[in-house]
């Protein structure tokens, strides 16, 4: 990735799906994987089975992975710095890799996490004998995160907003799942459109022109983004033009479109601010 954005700005996100996606499903998988690791399968078994979860898209997943299991976060770090580091002294490029804590819901959190990043890109920078410039931030998908952004901007240089999420767990209903019943609610005009196609901007955008707020509140060069599908709405995309959000992230095919929209939500932006100078001074 890093010969492919030839010295562009990268941003990684950590693990994020629940551990039990990561391990063998069937049978014939858990005892290929026991014989591989020198295990009974009753003992894989056991393990899978313990990983288990009702509710995964709300259970042990982010950054709750590397509180529990911080070797995951070091092994991470690892090869982003490695590879950073292999491909500037190779390509010549000046990487600064963006490195991202998903599913933040507490500052001590991040705090916790991102000391397990820096000892760990500190080791590896001893051991190549070079120094890497490199930037710690944050998903704000958890409604306490932006509640109490204040706090978790004093521990990121950056927040992404992870707007799928965030609907989700701001209107309380399963992404997956809705599909079942919102098309009621557009029939009854309860809803007038798809809140995970384009953003909810009187609630989820309440929590969103909150964070940015309260985050530059206690650092003022926090760098705010969007990353998911509302990232190529245009009316979304204007909307965080409005809230001083700096960049768009959303799938490629949608590019275009952000781009665009995003174009077109600076001029509008602009035009106002200078009509509100001149009214202003007349």
């Amino acid at each position: 990735m890093y010969k492919a954005l030839k010295g562009r700005p990268m941003t990684v996100r950590y693990l994020d799906p629940p551990l039990h996606e990561f391990v063998p499903q069937t049978e014939e998988e858990q005892r290929e994987l026991a014989k591989d690791m020198g295990l009974t399968y009753e003992q894989v078994k056991a393990k899978v089975d313990s990983l288990h979860e009702f509710n995964p898209m709300m259970g042990h997943r982010g950054c709750r992975l590397a509180v529990t299991y911080p070797e995951i976060a070091r092994m991470q770090t690892r090869a982003i710095i490695e590879a950073a580091i292999e491909v500037r002294d190779e390509m010549g490029y000046n990487i600064v890799p963006e490195i991202m804590i998903p599913l933040v819901g507490e500052a001590k959190e991040l705090h916790f996490v991102k000391q397990t990043v820096i000892e760990e890109a500190e080791k590896v920078m001893k051991e190549k004998g070079e120094f890497l410039n490199y930037h710690i931030g944050t998903m704000i998908e958890i409604p306490r995160a932006a509640l109490t952004a204040d706090a978790i901007a004093k521990e990121a240089d950056f927040f992404s907003f992870g707007t799928n999420d965030l609907t989700q767990m701001t209107f309380g209903f399963s992404r997956d799942d809705a599909g079942k019943f919102l098309k009621s609610y557009y029939d009854s005009k309860i809803y007038e459109s798809d809140p995970f196609a384009r953003l909810d901007q009187v609630g989820v955008g309440q929590l969103m022109a909150m964070a940015v707020k309260k985050g530059r509140s206690t650092n003022p060069q926090l760098k705010c983004g969007i990353c998911g599908e509302h990232g190529g709405d245009p009316s979304s995309v204007e909307f965080c033009q409005r809230i001083g959000l700096n960049y768009v992230s959303c799938s490629p095919f949608r590019v275009p479109i952000a781009r665009l929209s995003a174009a077109q939500a600076a001029i509008q932006q602009e035009k106002e601010e200078k009509a509100a100078r001149e009214g202003k001074n007349e």
